[in-house]
């Protein structure tokens, strides 16, 4: 089925499964107006191709909920997504670009890659298990392995934890993120936690850093046993 797509269907399917990752609590369920924001494009084009992925059984729609991934279609994403952050690994390990400016080349190149181009590329970059982002690279058939992490935002304090990934593309947050020194593996331990969303204390290393809960929300990590 993925190889009869159009790459513009594939970078669709991978779009919903990537905001349906974002919004893990509405149980894979994305909106429309959502996935419209997302790609910059408007409504009426968006409901198009929704319609030509739902009658190709990739998509299913449930009123007041939403559209989500069928199995097949969930394959097919996690297939676009693998060829994009092999691309990203590849233009950050290889071509030496910054990590905040991969996004949009990944996503142009993921369209156009074989898969024996794409396991030249891997191992060109080291063969990562994961994204210059911190998201883990699917198999070849379209398997993830779960994901168990939260949101920075999310952590007590007195939390020690591990940055996993990020859920933002966008340059200048990645950017500032990475000042901050909290890129991917970075160990921290959350000193206090303001109330009613208000900024974090952390600490990296010897080092004291204060975020704001905007931020926190665009950092997954993961829970250790020590800094």
């Amino acid at each position: 089925m993925s190889d009869e797509l159009s790459p513009k269907m594939r970078a669709y399917l991978a779009e919903v499964y990537r905001l349906s990752d974002i919004e893990s609590e509405q149980n894979g369920y994305v909106s429309t107006s959502a996935l419209a924001e997302l790609l910059d494009v408007s409504a009426p084009a968006v409901n198009r191709m929704v319609n030509r992925l739902k009658e190709l059984g990739l998509l299913e729609h449930e009123p007041y909920q939403g559209i989500r991934l069928t199995d097949a279609g969930r394959t097919a994403a996690l297939k676009q997504l693998r060829s994009q952050r092999i691309a990203e690994s590849f233009l950050v390990n290889v071509m030496q670009f910054d990590w905040d400016v991969v996004a949009e080349e990944a996503h142009q190149l993921g369209g156009a890659l074989s898969e024996t181009l794409l396991t030249r590329m891997i191992e060109m970059a080291g063969n990562p298990t994961h994204s210059p982002h911190g998201e883990p690279i699917p198999t070849s058939e379209g398997e993830l392995p779960p994901v168990s992490d939260e949101l920075l935002s999310d952590c007590p304090a007195g939390s020690v934890v591990e940055v996993t990934r990020m859920r933002t593309r966008e340059a200048d947050r990645l950017n500032y993120i990475a000042a901050l020194g909290l890129l991917p593996g970075a160990r921290l331990e959350v000193l206090h936690t303001a109330p009613f969303n208000g900024p974090m204390q952390l600490k990296i290393g010897s080092e004291y850093r204060i975020i704001g809960y905007n931020l926190a929300e665009l950092i997954r990590v993961k829970k250790v046993s020590s800094v």
